[in-house]
């Protein structure tokens, strides 16, 4: 292989194209899985929902075994860290100014 020309030789455009399918696959999944999340209220899209859309959708069937080693939410019986967080958040009050940034001249 090592005397073949030819190989590791790529037309120009095809790291372009290669991007441009790569980019229209993550559109499509990222896509689906927000979807789930705006169903459930959430406004993070987590690994168990892009899991989701991975089983149930066809299209994907080849992802399957790298799904697979995404744990479920329900058998483990406790919430995910970015629910955790996101209901954190609506409960922190606004933040009171602390001391420090520009100083007034006195006059």
């Amino acid at each position: 292989m090592q005397a073949d020309e030819e190989v590791g030789k790529v037309a120009q455009q095809t790291p372009i194209a290669v991007g441009k399918a790569l980019e229209m696959f993550m559109i499509a999944v990222v896509s689906r899985s927000a979807e789930i999340a705006r169903e459930k209220n959430s406004k993070r899209v987590t690994a168990q929902m892009l899991k989701q859309v991975i089983e149930t959708d066809g299209q994907y069937d080849f992802l399957a075994d790298i799904a697979a080693k995404v744990g479920d939410e329900e058998k483990r019986g406790s919430r995910s860290k970015a629910e955790s967080e996101s209901e954190e958040e609506m409960e922190v009050e606004t933040k009171k100014k602390g001391k420090g940034g520009r100083k007034k001249k006195v006059a």
